[in-house]
């Protein structure tokens, strides 16, 4: 099955940016359309981007304008370019492929934490 290793997470300001990836052991056409998903304490996991095969992107409301997601299936990575963060936008950042029916996800990689201060 296909591994996925999330990183670019870190401590930022608020106003700041931070681009992630996600990079995948195989991939990632096959998966079809991909997301970044968050993940905060007592909260579930919520999808904030998504990014079909052709391209087209979805975001949350409180990430659109600041958040781009891309992908590059040649090289099997996924972004999450985001500006402007927010102290709202602290979480764990997972990248996975959109699941409609909420069970059919690759195994979830670690994550990588972004928090946000100030």
């Amino acid at each position: 099955q296909v591994q996925l290793v999330e990183s670019g997470g870190r401590s930022v300001r608020s106003g700041g940016a931070l681009i992630l990836t996600c990079a995948a052991s195989g991939s990632i056409t096959s998966l079809g359309d991909m997301g970044w998903y968050r993940q905060t304490p007592g909260k579930q996991r919520e999808l904030v981007a998504s990014i079909s095969t052709d391209e087209r992107r979805e975001y949350i409301d409180s990430v659109k304008d600041r958040f781009h997601i891309s992908r590059y299936d040649a090289r099997n990575t996924l972004y999450l370019q985001m500006a402007r963060l927010r102290p709202e936008d602290t979480g764990v950042y997972f990248c996975n492929r959109v699941s409609k029916s909420g069970s059919d996800f690759v195994t979830w990689g670690q994550g990588t934490q972004v928090t946000v201060s100030g």
